[in-house]
């Protein structure tokens, strides 16, 4: 006899029948258990429901078993046993639930009974492993939106850290209003920008796009505002006049960068105003579209430059490029998410667009994000960053509008 592990209930009025059945049911390795009415069955369904039962039954005692194993959200095939031999009685209990039928004395013919059980726990070895499918991707789907509630709870702290990281909104430094804006296309945004005085007539600002989406670009931001603290902090100690520099900027960057070892680059543009000098100094990271310089009544223009991007190479080199500023003067930064929103096909098309819209007298973030309908935007393909410099001073009265 081979030891098996499926349980079988006999329910069966006529002792005679259920133990014949049993004893052959036992000698092929079932455990079996009998009853000789439904009522002393009922014990089994709170804790040890069986795998089949065959029940010689009424049509409606197979019915409210059937409904009693379907409460309990198990499937367990009823099998009816009956000595009558009419095809109505057989299609009675079949529509009450019952799952097959057999002819009384039901070990009679082996070879039908034996063909019955297979069939049945073929079935309910099918049902038993869809219902552990089913449980375990429960139990995925639970364990999955845990993770997205975590997740999204992480990103909107994320985002209020970046939010605390970034400058003051319309500050004046040396004689120049300063202004920002960043719309992010996920919670957390790949592009930074800072701005802030170095000295009494010098003002760095910067705009940074990092490759990638998600919480790793989100981290470089981090180690952007954490480098440029701590540059600031050595100037003001005397120990480092680096952020003096747009290429010695940009190589502190790279070299941060590159130890982090998070696969990450970023395309940086860096400038220096000098008010005393007036002029403007700067470095180029692989950054696009370059800022727009425009002076008052007269030329509006995409600034010249170009350079490597910054942390992926060990020793690389950034040119310095100088512009006069002799004539009160708009400066416009932008990341490339704002080439995404502008609808024109080519790109020669939008940057001749965007470069329209700052001649046209769209300098300050007000005007851009109304020209191009930003706040009416809701998902973005990308981040998007902005900066707008004016200079208030040589006696005119620029203060950008609102």
């Amino acid at each position: 006899m081979i030891s098996r592990t499926e349980r079988i209930l006999i329910i069966d009025a006529d002792e005679k029948s259920r133990m014949d059945l049993a004893r052959y049911l036992e000698a092929r390795g079932f455990y079996v258990t009998g009853y000789p009415d439904l009522a002393g069955a009922k014990a089994l369904f709170d804790d040890n429901i069986p795998d089949v039962i065959f029940a010689d039954l009424s049509p409606e005692a197979i019915r409210d078993l059937a409904n009693r194993l379907e409460e309990a959200e198990t499937f367990t095939p009823i099998v009816a046993c009956s000595s009558s031999e009419s095809s109505a009685d057989v299609v009675s209990v079949l529509r009450a639930g019952a799952a097959d039928f057999v002819l009384k004395p039901c070990n009679d013919d082996k070879g039908a009974l034996d063909d019955v059980l297979g069939k049945l726990f073929d079935r309910v070895r099918v049902n038993r492993l869809n219902q552990l499918y089913r449980q375990e991707l429960e139990e995925a789907n639970r364990d999955l939106r845990d993770g997205i509630a975590e997740l999204r709870a992480d990103q909107r702290a994320g985002r209020k850290v970046q939010l605390r990281m970034l400058p003051e909104h319309e500050q004046v430094m040396s004689g120049l209003h300063v202004d920002h804006m960043i719309k992010p296309s996920l919670y957390l945004s790949g592009d930074f920008l800072d701005y802030f005085r170095i000295s009494d007539d010098k003002v760095l600002v910067y705009i940074a796009d990092v490759s990638g989406h998600g919480a790793s670009s989100a981290f470089v931001t981090v180690l952007l505002k954490n480098l440029t603290n701590r540059l600031q902090r050595n100037f003001r100690r005397g120990s480092s006049e680096d952020i003096l520099y747009p290429d010695r900027f940009l190589e502190r960057i790279n070299s941060e960068l590159l130890d982090t070892g998070l696969g990450k680059h970023v395309t940086v543009f860096v400038g220096i105003i000098s008010l005393s000098e007036r002029k403007l100094n700067y470095a180029v990271g692989a950054h696009f579209p370059m800022p727009i310089l425009s002076f008052e009544g007269g030329e509006t223009a995409f600034l010249e430059g170009s350079g490597l991007p910054v942390g992926l190479f060990e020793t690389p080199e950034w040119e310095v490029y100088e512009v006069a500023l002799n004539k009160p003067f708009y400066l416009t930064l932008f990341s490339d998410g704002i080439l995404e929103v502008i609808r024109e096909k080519g790109l020669d098309e939008k940057e001749r667009t965007l470069l329209e819209l700052v001649s046209g007298g769209r300098h300050t973030i007000a005007s851009l994000g109304e020209a191009l309908n930003l706040e009416q935007i809701t998902e973005l393909p990308d981040d998007i960053a902005i900066v707008s410099v004016t200079d208030t001073i040589n006696g005119s009265d620029n203060t950008p509008s609102k």
